[in-house]
């Protein structure tokens, strides 16, 4: 159901318009833990570890089709605030038929270059071809991946935030299923996971991209809107390609920092991977609301209304920080059963690993709560010079930090290079809102 975000009071219709995703984001986070559940209590520690240990690289991945979601969505999202629904159908078909051609680009490099990119992180030997297995098959099925964001997209940035629910809890439980059998009764290992989340994401693909068809035809155009448009293309891409970037070089951190990670061995790679799965589940939930608030601000200032985006900053401000407390509580008060949900044993060094680290960066989630909506506002607005100032300082000052501290404190040393990127980022993030950057966008 398309909703207008332009009317009514901001907090009760970011509360609305945002539960659903936060919702979507439990059953997707779901499956991406279920998959490490399963190979670590079915197949082992190494498992576990192949899985984690080609996380960053799948994350360079989903960084592309996250941050093309949002370059979508921030404009398509002013588009229809402004109620310009001809030029809104055709920036839906550009994004569909670019992504499109990129994702199938993409898939072909990454086939070629898989194994480069498991040595490139110094995956243990040990661990290794099934850690290149999982990616091949991941890499595969990227289209299906990149396709199906940009369609998630597309549904928020009409205020449909339901739609793509229902779709997630149906590729969630899916993929799910599908991981206990071909992990626990067909013996498949590390190749079973992998094919559940390709068959679970391809039906979820093609069902999304085919709703957004049928949803459109439903809009009211004066005339046929073009199916391709460059300039579209090229507007879409100012907002695309700074979150693109974002995405990915905070996915390139990441690999550097599995890099240094994997240089302690797979016990420390596999309590490494259980740890950082909950931790992207809780900053997951925490971008996803985000992104609620770059929706929202879109189609605000697309009507001429800031004042309703400082209400709904706000608004966006108490609603993270609520969904911040069961995080913290789950991680840090009950961080050891948290990860002996992936184990087969209740001590070692893995289980260790990973308590450690939800204990020192859990407490810090507040901070970055309040950044990823300064930053939700700032991407919305179009303000994506300060956006990557405020994401890159928070990258660059962790990974060098990690290198730095580890040589000091071990991998403990990696796991507290988090807490100071975070804050400073949030004090940059802070202040880019305040100062208004984000207003660019507000039409008259």
């Amino acid at each position: 159901m398309i909703k207008d975000l332009t009317k009514g009071s901001p907090a009760s219709v970011l509360w609305r318009f945002s539960i659903p995703m936060f919702i979507s984001v439990i059953f997707q986070q779901m499956y991406n833990i279920a998959d490490s559940v399963i190979a670590g209590k079915f197949a082992g520690e190494d498992a576990l570890a192949a899985v984690g240990a080609s996380y960053p690289i799948t994350m360079i991945f989903m960084a592309i089709a996250v941050g093309s979601n949002i370059g979508c969505s921030v404009v398509i999202s002013n588009l229809f605030g402004a109620r310009e629904y001809t030029r809104m159908k055709t920036a839906v078909s550009t994004t569909l038929l670019a992504s499109l051609a990129l994702s199938v680009v993409l898939t072909g490099a990454g086939l070629v270059g898989t194994r480069a990119l498991m040595r490139m992180v110094n995956t243990p030997d040990n661990i290794f071809e099934d850690g290149a297995l999982y990616l091949a098959v991941y890499v595969g099925g990227f289209t299906f991946l990149f396709l199906y964001n940009v369609a998630t997209g597309i549904f928020t940035a009409l205020g449909d935030s339901r739609t793509p629910l229902y779709f997630l809890i149906g590729s969630s439980l899916g993929n799910i299923a599908l991981d206990y059998i071909f992990v626990r009764y067909f013996e498949w290992g590390v190749a079973g996971v992998a094919w559940a989340t390709f068959i679970a994401q391809g039906i979820a693909c093609i069902l999304a991209v085919w709703t957004v068809v049928l949803r459109l035809r439903d809009v009211p155009t004066e005339g046929q809107a073009p199916l391709f448009s460059m300039p579209m293309l090229c507007r879409i891409a100012l907002i695309a390609v700074p979150s693109i970037l974002q995405q990915s070089f905070i996915s390139v951190g990441n690999i550097f920092i599995q890099g240094l990670v994997n240089s302690y061995g797979s016990s420390v790679i596999a309590g490494y991977s259980a740890a950082v799965k909950l931790n992207t589940f809780a900053l997951t939930s925490f971008t996803t609301l985000g992104n609620g608030i770059s929706n929202f601000t879109a189609q605000n200032l697309g009507a001429g209304k800031p004042d309703r985006v400082r209400q709904g900053f706000r608004a966006g401000v108490i609603m993270t920080l609520l969904v911040a407390v069961p995080f913290f509580v789950a991680y840090f008060v009950f961080g050891r059963q948290m990860i002996f949900l992936f184990m087969t044993s209740e001590s070692g060094k893995a289980l260790e690993t990973g308590v450690e680290f939800l204990h020192i960066i859990s407490p810090f989630y507040f901070a970055i709560c309040i950044k990823l909506m300064a930053d939700g506002v700032l991407r919305g607005g179009g303000a994506m010079k300060a956006f990557m100032v405020a994401t890159f300082s928070d990258l660059i000052l962790r990974v060098i930090l990690a290198f730095l501290f580890s040589g000091i404190w071990q991998e403990r040393g990696i796991w507290l290079s988090w807490p100071l990127g975070w804050v400073v980022a949030t004090l940059m993030s802070l202040a880019f809102y305040k100062k208004g950057v984000w207003k660019q966008m507000l039409k008259s």
